[in-house]
C-alpha cells in the first residue's frame, strides 16, 4: 500500500450516523426558530464542527442559539446513536484489512471526542482504534476545512502529511484534507461527487477503498 496512514472520518464514513443526527439538528432548529429542513442541514452542516452552526445561524438570524445548544443537541443525538446507529456498510472488513497488512489508520472528526467514542462503542469499531487513535476537532484551534486536525493527527502518528490518505465523504472534509496537502478520498454514499471537488479519487461502496489505495 503506498500510504503510511489513513485517516478517517468519523460521521458517515465510519459509522452512519449522517441521517440521524441532520434529522436531530433540522428539527431542533426548526424548534428554536430556524426553520430547516433535512436537505438544508445536509448541505450546510453536514462535516463541520459545532461553531459553524452557531456561527452561520448568527449570520444568517442575527440571533445566537442558546447556551445549552450543543448539550441538548448532543443528548437528542447520542439518545438515538444508542438505538438506531449502524457501521457503514462494509468499513469493519476495510480496518480488518489494513491492519492485517500493517498500514496505520486512525479517525479525525468534527465531532467531539465523547461523541466519536458513544458511535464507536455503539457500532462495535471502537477496539479497532482505541484511545490513542482517536483525534477530533476539539484537539485544535480550527475545524474543517482548515487542514489543522488532519494536520494534528498526522503529526501525532509520526506520519508525514504527503504519506497520508484521507476517507471523507463530505465537502468540508474534502477541503481540509486537500489543504493539508493529503490525499483525499472522497465517500459518495450520501454526498454526489461533485460535491466533493479536489478529492483525488472518488468511490460509492466502502469494498472499493481497498483498490484505490494500494
Amino acid at each position: 500500500m503506498r500510504y503510511d496512514l489513513v485517516i478517517f472520518d468519523n460521521d458517515g464514513v465510519l459509522v452512519d450516523s449522517e441521517p440521524i443526527s441532520n434529522r436531530i439538528l433540522a428539527a431542533y432548529l426548526t424548534e428554536l426558530g430556524h426553520p430547516t429542513t433535512y436537505e438544508e442541514s445536509i448541505r450546510d452542516y453536514m462535516g463541520s464542527a459545532m461553531h459553524r452552526i452557531h456561527d452561520l445561524i448568527l449570520e444568517r438570524s442575527g440571533q445566537r442559539l442558546p447556551e445549552d445548544f450543543d448539550e441538548v443537541f448532543h443528548s437528542r443525538v447520542f439518545d438515538a446513536f444508542r438505538q438506531d446507529l449502524l457501521p457503514v456498510a462494509g468499513v469493519d472488513e476495510v480496518l480488518g484489512r489494513l491492519g492485517a497488512e500493517g498500514v496505520p489508520y486512525c479517525v479525525a472528526s468534527s465531532g467531539s471526542h465523547e461523541r466519536i467514542r458513544v458511535a464507536l462503542r455503539r457500532t462495535g469499531l471502537y477496539d479497532r482504534f482505541g484511545e490513542k487513535r482517536i483525534f477530533s476537532s476539539q484537539d485544535v484551534g480550527r475545524g474543517k476545512p482548515a487542514p489543522d486536525l488532519f494536520l494534528h493527527a498526522a503529526d501525532v502518528m509520526g506520519v508525514p502529511a504527503e504519506r497520508c490518505a484521507v476517507v471523507e465523504d463530505s465537502p468540508l472534509g474534502v477541503r481540509a484534507g486537500v489543504a493539508a496537502g493529503m490525499d483525499v478520498y472522497g465517500f459518495t454514499a450520501m454526498t454526489p461527487g461533485d460535491k466533493l471537488e479536489g478529492a483525488t479519487a472518488l468511490f460509492s461502496e466502502m469494498d472499493e477503498l481497498l483498490a484505490l489505495l494500494a
